[in-house]
C-alpha cells in the first residue's frame, strides 16, 4: 500500500510553508545532525513577490512565513524546532523528510 499522503493533516497554509521552509533548508540552511538544518534567515517579499534560488514565490503562497499561528503547529506536529519567530527555526529531520506535494505549484521557475 502507498504511503499516506498528508498524514499529519497539515492544512494547505501550513503544507506551503513547510515546502517553502523545505527550499530554504536546501539552499541555505546550516546542516545539523541527523538531518535536520537551522534556518537562520527566512526570505521577504517585496512587491507581491520574492525569490528561493532559482525559483519565485507569490507573496500569497508565503503568508505562513508571518504567521505565528502556523509556526506553532509545525512545531506542535514536530516538524519545526527552537522557533525564534519570524527570524529563524530548525528544521527537523521530520520536517525535511515529509512530503507537502506543493512545489511544482508554488516555486515558479523560469524556462531559460
Amino acid at each position: 500500500m502507498a504511503p499516506k499522503q498528508n498524514p499529519l493533516k497539515l492544512n494547505p497554509l501550513q503544507l506551503k510553508t513547510l515546502t517553502l521552509l523545505q527550499t530554504v533548508a536546501d539552499l541555505a540552511g546550516e546542516p545539523l545532525e541527523g538531518g535536520a538544518s537551522r534556518l537562520h534567515r527566512l526570505p521577504h517579499a517585496h512587491g507581491d513577490h520574492f525569490h528561493i534560488g532559482d525559483a519565485v514565490v507569490s507573496g500569497r503562497d508565503a503568508t505562513g512565513l508571518g504567521n505565528q499561528a502556523v509556526w506553532v503547529v509545525l512545531e506542535r506536529k514536530g516538524l519545526i524546532l527552537d522557533p525564534v519567530f519570524p527570524q529563524s527555526l530548525t528544521l527537523t529531520a521530520a520536517g525535511a523528510t515529509y512530503v507537502p506535494g506543493l512545489a511544482e505549484s508554488i516555486l515558479h521557475r523560469a524556462d531559460h
